[in-house]
């Protein structure tokens, strides 16, 4: 085995990235680390989606393991942990070209398992492997002020730094490999949860006949604030549904957390109800919206026609 080297200070004159996945949160991430004058080499399964980052400066390359070939730090924010599993242990995945010394850099949420097995596999090759999902949705993508959850070495995770500032307000270190996948499950557990708060107060709201913007001012400010509240109660009131995070991204998340309780033998009921409401959000056709699309359901369940409200 292999020890994993610290990677050497990192620098926009000289670091070259590497950048895969260009869906809502990662195209914005990756714009940030170019506007910060990064150089990037990126790719993603449909181009077009990356021509806003290749219209920034950004390289196009054919599959992840160019990516890597032309990088000294990749980082990853795909789909499914079968996505990441192809994209970093794949025939052509990005431990088949990093060189002894790069590190990776997985953002997507995925199993705990997985980046501990990655981490290993990587380290047979001299290279860091990093799990460092984030939080925050596209407001905080687009504005650099995600909360970025990170497991792995020490001292990788400190000479990243730069990397880190660039995307996020707030990044922490909570362990080894696995361990940032795991605070992001709890994130997305508190998520859930707080998201059926919100739905049901504005349901609640407009039932009473109260005047929903003015009714936010109140609330958002007080014990009862909370970020879902603030960004996508504006939303939910105005009908915008569009996806910061999409409704199908969420139940894999909660799918993973679950699947996670199961193996440490916890019940957690309130997290497998919000799992079957988003189930219901889905079966409705709002697979592809955002998270607070679940109003649409619980909306649905009162007799409530949310778009067509008074």
């Amino acid at each position: 085995m292999t020890a994993a080297a610290v990677p050497p200070s990192i620098d926009p004159a000289t670091t070259r990235l590497g950048w895969i996945g260009a869906g809502v949160m990662g195209a914005s991430m990756c714009a940030r680390l170019l506007a910060a004058g990064y150089r990037a080499t990126v790719f993603t399964r449909t181009r077009s989606k990356a021509q806003p980052l290749l219209d920034a400066g950004a390289q196009w390359a054919e599959s992840p393991a160019a990516v890597t070939a032309a990088s000294d730090v990749v980082f990853s924010i795909v789909g499914y942990p079968r996505d990441v599993r192809e994209v970093h242990l794949g025939d052509a995945g990005t431990l088949s070209t990093l060189a002894a010394g790069g590190v990776l850099v997985d953002m997507t949420t995925s199993q705990p398992a997985l980046a501990v097995e990655i981490a290993a596999a990587a380290e047979e090759k001299g290279i860091a492997a990093i799990d460092a999902p984030v939080s925050g949705g596209d407001v905080g993508a687009k504005a650099g002020t995600l909360s970025i959850m990170i497991g792995g070495d020490e001292a990788t995770v400190a000479a990243l730094a730069p990397l880190w500032d660039a995307m996020g307000k707030t990044w922490v270190r909570q362990g080894g490999p696995g361990a940032g996948q795991h605070a992001k499950l709890v994130n997305q557990t508190l998520i859930g949860g707080n998201m059926v708060g919100v739905c049901e107060a504005l349901l609640y709201a407009h039932r009473a006949g109260l005047d929903l913007d003015t009714v936010l001012k109140s609330v958002s400010s007080g014990a009862a604030g909370s970020w879902s509240l603030s960004n996508l109660g504006p939303r939910m009131i105005a009908g915008d549904f569009a996806p910061g995070f999409y409704v199908e991204h969420f139940l894999k998340d909660m799918g993973l957390a679950l699947e996670e309780a199961r193996r440490m033998n916890l019940a957690l009921p309130g997290l497998a109800l919000c799992e079957q409401l988003y189930h219901a959000v889905a079966a409705q056709g709002h697979a592809r919206s955002g998270t607070h699309a679940l109003m649409l359901a619980l909306a649905q369940i009162s007799g409530v026609d949310w778009q067509q409200r008074a």
